[in-house]
């Protein structure tokens, strides 16, 4: 597995240095579009290369993505939750049944009838 990732990020590396040396030229990146900055009465604008807007956009894109995933599977992990806690409960009163039925019994003995 360990070889899987190392050769992943040996191809993913040199292609975002690609991406990064492609796009290097300043973009100005604004809040709003001129007409409503106008009405608004600010204009936010920030000079930055276009491959950090690229790698910024893509890496807000996976944590939307990875945060908007956690919230739909809540349900699911709710209910493991549940059954899991159920399947405890259940067992701890398997070995309390098992110790009252096999109480003045011998070891062995009780054991060959929990076999049978």
């Amino acid at each position: 597995m360990r070889y899987i990732k190392y050769a992943f990020l040996a191809i993913v590396a040199p292609a975002l240095v690609a991406v990064a040396v492609a796009n290097r030229d300043i973009v100005t990146l604004t809040l709003l579009p001129s007409g409503l900055a106008a009405l608004a009465g600010m204009n936010q604008a920030i000079d930055l290369p276009l491959f950090v807007v690229i790698i910024a956009g893509v890496a807000a894109g996976l944590l939307i993505g990875f945060v908007w995933e956690w919230l739909r599977e809540f349900r699911q992990r709710a209910e493991s939750a549940r059954k899991d806690r159920e399947i405890k409960e259940l067992k701890r009163q398997l070995r309390r049944l098992r110790a009252e039925k096999h109480a003045g019994e011998d070891e062995v003995l009780a054991l060959l009838d929990e076999a049978s």
